[in-house]
Formats: C-alpha cells, sequence, structure tokens
C-alpha cells in the first residue's frame, strides 16, 4: 500500500484535535499537536509581534500543522527509510513522542535479535534492520510495533502519575493514549477490557 504522507499528517493532526493547555502535560500549550516550543524552534511568530508565544499557538491552523508534521517529524526524521508498513504509527508517535518513536523500534528490532544502537536515530543500520524483521515478519512488525508502543505508554504512567490520566479513563475505560496506539495495531491485539484494568490494577 502506497500512503499518502500528506493524508497521515492530516489524520494526526485530527487526532490531536484543538488548542490546549494542560498544566500536566509537559509539552505545554498544544495546538493540533503542534507545542509552543516547537513553534519557537521553527521561528513561528505567527502573529508577528516578535515572539512565539501561547498566541502563536492559538492562532497555527491545521494545513500548518499538518505542513509542519510532514517536513519535521517525517521527513527530517527519516521515516520514509522504514519499511512502509511502518510509517503510519511511527510518524503519529513521533509527533507524540519525538525520537522516542524510533527508541522504541528499535528496541523492538533487538529483541528480533538486530544489533543496533538505541539512539533514536533512523540511520542506516536501523534501516536495514526494520526492512529486515518486515521481511522476516511482513504481517506482524506493524502489530509489534504497535504493541511495544502501549507498552511504552503504560510504563510512562507507571513511573508518572499524572499522566495516568492519559492512559485510564475517570470512567475506568482506555485512555486517549492506549487507544491511539490500538488504532494501528490489529483488533486481535487489542486488550480486552479485563485485561485493561489487569493492567492497571495497582494504579490508585
Amino acid at each position: 500500500m502506497q500512503h499518502d504522507i500528506h493524508q497521515l499528517a492530516r489524520e494526526i493532526v485530527a487526532r490531536e484535535g484543538g488548542f490546549v493547555n494542560d498544566p500536566d502535560d509537559p509539552g505545554g500549550a498544544t495546538k493540533h499537536g503542534v507545542t509552543r516550543a516547537t513553534l519557537a524552534r521553527l521561528g513561528g511568530d505567527l502573529d508577528r509581534d516578535g515572539d512565539v508565544d501561547v498566541a502563536d499557538v492559538a492562532a497555527l491552523t491545521e494545513a500548518q500543522a499538518a505542513d509542519i508534521f510532514v517536513q519535521h517529524y517525517f521527513q527530517r526524521p527519516g521515516i520514509d527509510r522504514l519499511p512502509e508498513p511502518l510509517w503510519p504509527s511511527v510518524f503519529d508517535m513521533y509527533v507524540h513522542s519525538g525520537r522516542n518513536a524510533v527508541r522504541i523500534l528499535q528496541r523492538l528490532l533487538r529483541r528480533f535479535g538486530h544489533d543496533i544502537a538505541v539512539d533514536g536515530l533512523i540511520g542506516p543500520q536501523t534501516a536495514a534492520a526494520a526492512r529486515a524483521a518486515q521481511g522476516e515478519a511482513p504481517d506482524h512488525l506493524a502489530d509489534a510495533y504497535g504493541i511495544a508502543r502501549r507498552n511504552y505508554y503504560f510504563r510512562l504512567a507507571d513511573q508518572r502519575p499524572s499522566s495516568r490520566k492519559y492512559v485510564r479513563t475517570r470512567a475506568g475505560g482506555k485512555g486517549g493514549w492506549i487507544t491511539r496506539a490500538e488504532a494501528f495495531v490489529a483488533p486481535r491485539y487489542h486488550l480486552s477490557q479485563d485485561a485493561f484494568e489487569a493492567r492497571v490494577a495497582q494504579w490508585h
């Protein structure tokens, strides 16, 4: 399947939603998944007042966010070097967590027996290992990555209680991080509600 990168970017924008400024989110003020820090790094003084602040984040359009994602979160890190079935989930995760998206993949590839560094960079060794793993398990690598991503979110919430609201809803169901990871995983690998509750049972 030939993925349309711009369509993938628009889908990420839709998942990210509009303007939020959650004090528990380390990214701070965010709109369409773009943080103030990212805008500042890219020189995004959208209101032309000489600085990049929350007002600039609020002014960001969906189209501008999608263009930022394609250029800085897909092309620049070299996600196109990876097997195409990985593109949607790794791209989505790179927008969400930066180089941790690649580190998750690298750790997964190491478990598959590939001796590569876990440095968050898609260099020749990581790209070659990913292609080899895709050849070895063409029907499973993307699912394995999505499951590894889901596990990353669980571990993050284990360590950082303030993040648990992104993993488990107030009603006890799957939070946005988990449903987002599972959007890229075949339904047969989704956690049942019982399995999900067992995983988070130690949280109070």
